[in-house]
């Protein structure tokens, strides 16, 4: 169980070769190894993710784990769990998307929607099931700004991320009689992967500054938190703002 200083001993990262999700692990528990299991697609960059955490003396599991085999995902979160109770759960897995293409492609959207969205609710069900058993945990769902308000330029992911943050918010309220927390977290532009190639915007942050966002959030109780913290004020005045004018905002 997570001690009186807020550190963890166990934790699950589904979306494992995650810049964001690493730096949360890292994190958590500075001091002190944790016990790690790392969910995702097999292959170099969960290797190497492996040895990243290696080197900072946690003990890490790797579990085989692809989103859209929303099938699997039982059998991933009995290899999760087969060691016992998980203290923190990151969900950290998702895909950006080319929205001129994604509106346009159905195979496209689907994926987005799949990725981002259903799978994501799917593991929601199945964790919230665990985590009451367990009478204890934290999930840290990690959302997107993109999700308070869509714009044209991306409104297929902040569609998507729009259902998530809905549903994790939501599932937050269900839990809270079971002991179990959920801290969603909601960045703006952030420079990982992901985003690698397109031009940052304004109060971009790094995974690093997101990880310490969401850690103090699990450290302090907080239940929703903004990387950074201005992006709040930001997109609390452009849900205001009157759609003819929206529209013609650049963003």
């Amino acid at each position: 169980m997570i001690d009186a200083l807020g550190n963890p001993r166990s934790v699950l990262l589904l979306g494992g070769t995650s810049d964001i999700g690493l730096a949360v692990v890292e994190r958590l528990s500075p001091q002190r190894p944790l016990e790690v299991v790392l969910a995702a697609r097999p292959g170099e960059r969960r290797d190497a993710a492996v040895e990243r955490l290696h080197r900072r003396g946690h003990a890490v599991r790797a579990v085989d784990f692809e989103a859209t085999d929303t099938a699997g995902h039982e059998r991933v979160l009995d290899e999760a769990f087969a060691a016992g109770d998980v203290d923190v759960t990151v969900l950290a897995f998702g895909v950006l998307g080319e929205n001129e293409r994604s509106w346009q492609d159905p195979d496209a959207a689907e994926l987005v929607a799949t990725v981002n969205y259903t799978a994501p609710v799917r593991l929601g069900v199945l964790l919230s099931q665990r985590l009451r058993a367990q009478g204890h945990g934290v999930l840290v769902a990690l959302s997107s700004v993109a999700g308070e308000r869509a714009r044209r330029s991306n409104f297929v992911y902040g569609s998507s991320k729009a259902g998530f943050d809905a549903f994790f918010t939501g599932l937050r309220e269900a839990l809270r009689p079971s002991g179990v927390r959920v801290v969603v977290v909601r960045p703006g532009f952030v420079t990982t992967k992901m985003t690698e190639g397109l031009k940052a915007a304004p109060l971009s942050v790094s995974a690093e500054q997101v990880a310490e966002v969401a850690v103090e959030a699990v450290r302090t109780g907080k239940e929703t938190v903004w990387a950074p913290e201005p992006m709040r004020w930001v997109m609390s005045a452009l849900r205001h703002v009157p759609a003819p004018v929206f529209r013609r905002l650049p963003l």
